[in-house]
């Protein structure tokens, strides 16, 4: 559900006791529920199936998902269309590209049979009762193809802000209504009334295809709540009183109850180590880079990964207390906040209406004082037919279609187009540590020989042979780091692990221990890389080596810092890791950071930055992202990070290189200024042509007569789209 549209309302359905648990939504249409005072707190979506919901219309601004059970809800084909519902909230009446396809054939019958400008080209085809079969198929085009377009004037006028779909619906309707007039007059008075009808099929075609193709560019945004739920496994392993094992869904698990983990899965619940030891992995959960070391009393995460051991967890949180459901929580509340951001053709169309609307009844009134009435009914049907936004209504369009085009042959896919203008007015980007500007991966740093009885090679050597049994990240990391140095582990007899502290074994006939610098409890006279990892190889109770490991910088992320700067946007690193790791890669680039940052404190931070009028930009990829991406005015995910960031951001970077940042933006300026010149023509042209077809020039003998309009139309609408063919990148 789109961030960008809060304008929901439920009426007064109490929901606060109904029981969802096995409702089937599947087909349900909830296009128009009004959730202003809808009470969620009781709903239990546990196996709600939401896979064909249509929430297209919904308002939740002020909906209450605050308890609301999302593990188990299926919104694989819910529609979060986030540009439909940010500033095209009329987008909903139907499906543009099927209403434009099925009414193609009609239209194009109707420019066939119907003069242009009054005149018979060589293409068309007249014949006995053209008109009349004319006016039959432009009445079946007005319902179906117009539809879309006065259902949409209708919301505007109920949310008393007529714009876009009001200007065209006036537009189709005149020239429809005038030329079913014409037709008749004809017939009744033997008189020859122009018609507009190739006009009237033009405007209705080029309007609907406009549309389409806005659609198709903005594209489909995916469901974070969804991404969320699989973190989550669908069964548990409980443990009963009689050490028995038991499958259990997870809907069902209850607080106290023992669950048991494997190695190598997905925590289901937030719980409480009772019996066992291992290294959890949280990253994608709290953006800790490196996987943690849990025994008996630590907390666990329910969406987290387990290590090598295997781990007895009573459960202490579950449902709506739990901290994916926190998480789903905070993403709800985003994707109900309305944006800031205005859409200049709809408030430009808006103007174009009343204006239209003013003129052709100046233009009606004096014409009748001087001339008449038959005469006064031209120059009105002319000043509103020509004020139809032919241009205006494919300006936006057709720059987003090229723009996304271009955008994804760098590996930028623009998901919600407003986050283009947003980008050329931000103040401060938000960016994640872990994945985003640094590897996310474990890498060696530095290897250090503490003993004058060994060389680097040969710590290397032991380092890699104690760890070689190892399936853990920082295990391989450090075999990797033999292997590329060509350097041969050597060959231990026995591996076993030390309980809480590290591993040791027997080789050559020695005793080795591989421990952190906290179980070995004596000082080192090494320097540390910042925010490094540390762990020492011991030899009868004395170091003899140490590596450091940590998470290395991208190469791009010193660049990208620098454009941010030349821009004038404010870097500012927010990641939940811990103290030492920030500040060792905040220094190193030079920004300011904020480190231990749970999802709700990057949420506040990015709240509180929106709440001083700063345009937030947000750049993550974790789960702990989604949130604060989901909130901020543009949300940039890395490719590689977790589904629940890509759903929840406004633009992916497929290529998970935060250099294609400065693509980004490079793309957002020329395409915001590109709309902008469209913008400038395509309503530049009505706003000069209103006033001369009603007539304002006439008592000098300038004229706008509706063929002479129809053509200012056409070349219009041709310039617009040039311009917008015009749009490039500059190469890499």
């Amino acid at each position: 559900m789109n961030k960008k549209d809060n304008n929901l309302k439920d009426g007064n359905m109490d929901h606060s006791k109904m029981d969802h648990s096995k409702m089937d939504h599947s087909n349900m249409d909830h296009s128009n529920m009004d959730h202003g005072k809808m009470d969620h707190s009781k709903m239990d979506h546990s196996n709600m199936d939401h896979g064909k919901m249509n929430h297209s219309n919904m308002d939740q601004g002020k909906m209450d998902h605050s308890k609301m059970d999302h593990s188990k809800m299926d919104h694989s084909n819910m529609d979060h269309d986030r540009g439909a519902m940010g500033g095209h909230a009329h987008h909903h009446h139907g499906s543009f590209k099927e209403i434009f396809l099925k009414s193609l054939p009609l239209g194009i019958a109707i420019l066939f049979i119907t003069p242009l400008m009054d005149i018979q080209w060589p293409f068309q085809i007249i014949f006995p009762y053209a008109d009349v079969v004319a006016a039959v198929l432009a009445t079946i085009l007005y319902i179906y193809g117009g539809k879309p377009f006065y259902m949409g004037a209708k919301d505007e006028f109920n949310s008393k802000a007529p714009g876009m779909m009001s200007l065209i619906t006036l537009g189709i309707t005149v020239s429809y209504a005038y030329s079913v007039y014409a037709v008749a007059a004809r017939y009744v008075t033997g008189e020859h009334v122009m018609d507009f009808f190739f006009e009237f099929a033009t405007l209705l075609l080029i309007m609907l295809l406009g549309h389409w193709i806005e659609m198709k560019a903005l594209g489909e945004a995916g469901d974070a709540q969804k991404a969320l739920a699989e973190l989550l496994p669908k069964d548990a392993h409980v443990v009963l009183e009689d050490d028995s094992i038991e499958t259990r869904p997870v809907s069902e698990l209850q607080v106290g109850d023992v669950i048991r983990v494997q190695a190598g899965e997905n925590v289901p619940a937030d719980g409480i180590i009772i019996r066992g030891e291992s290294r959890v992995n949280e990253a994608l959960l709290t953006g800790e880079s490196k996987p943690i070391e849990k025994n008996v009393k630590d907390q666990v995460i329910g969406g987290s990964t387990n290590g090598s051991g295997v781990l007895y967890v009573e459960v202490t949180e579950t449902g709506d207390k739990s901290f994916i459901s926190q998480v789903q929580t905070l993403i709800s509340q985003a994707q109900s906040q309305p944006s800031r951001a205005e859409n200049v053709a709809h408030k430009v169309a808006s103007w174009l209406f009343y204006i239209a609307v003013v003129v052709a009844l100046i233009a009606l009134v004096a014409w009748m004082i001087i001339a008449d009435l038959p005469t006064a009914v031209i120059f009105t049907v002319t000043t509103l037919v020509i004020a139809c936004p032919h241009a205006l209504g494919l300006a936006i369009p057709l720059v987003v279609s090229r723009s996304t085009s271009l955008g994804a042959s760098r590996g930028l896919l623009v998901k919600n187009r407003e986050a283009l203008e947003l980008t050329t007015k931000a103040d401060v980007m938000v960016l994640d540590k872990t994945g985003t500007l640094t590897t996310g991966e474990f890498k060696v740093l530095d290897v250090t020989v503490l003993s004058d009885k060994y060389s680097e090679e040969e710590i290397t050597g032991l380092l890699a042979g104690i760890e070689a049994g190892s399936s853990h990240p920082i295990a391989q990391s450090i075999v990797n780091h033999a292997e590329a140095k060509g350097i041969k582990s050597v060959s231990f007899d026995s591996i076993e692990i030390v309980s809480g502290a590290g591993i040791e074994g027997e080789a050559n006939g020695h005793h080795y221990q591989l421990i952190s610098q906290k179980a070995y409890g004596k000082a080192l006279r090494m320097d540390i890389p910042k925010g490094a990892t540390l762990s020492i190889l011991v030899e009868n109770n004395e170091a003899i080596g140490a590596v450091a490991l940590g998470d290395e910088l991208k190469e791009t992320s010193r660049n990208l810092i620098e454009v941010l700067k030349k821009y004038g946007i404010e870097p500012l690193m927010a990641t939940g890791d811990n103290e030492e790791a920030a500040q060792g890669v905040a220094e190193v680039l030079g920004i300011q950071y904020q480190a231990n940052q749970s999802p709700e404190d990057k949420y506040k931070l990015v709240e509180s930055m929106k709440n001083q009028n700063k345009t937030v930009i947000m750049v993550g990829d974790g789960v702990n992202d989604a949130p604060s991406l989901a909130l901020a005015d543009v949300g940039i995910a890395i490719g590689a990070g977790t589904q629940v960031a890509l759903d929840s951001a406004d633009i992916i970077l497929t290529q998970s290189d935060p250099g294609d940042i400065e693509s980004f933006i490079e793309l957002a300026n020329k395409t915001t200024r590109k709309m902008k010149q469209n913008l400038v023509w395509g309503a530049g042209y009505n706003f000069i042509a209103i006033p001369i077809a009603a007539g304002l020039l006439a008592p000098i003998g300038i004229t706008l007569g509706p063929a002479f309009g129809a053509v200012l139309m056409s070349l219009s609408t041709v310039i617009v789209a040039i311009n917008a063919m015009l749009l490039r990148l500059d190469p890499k």
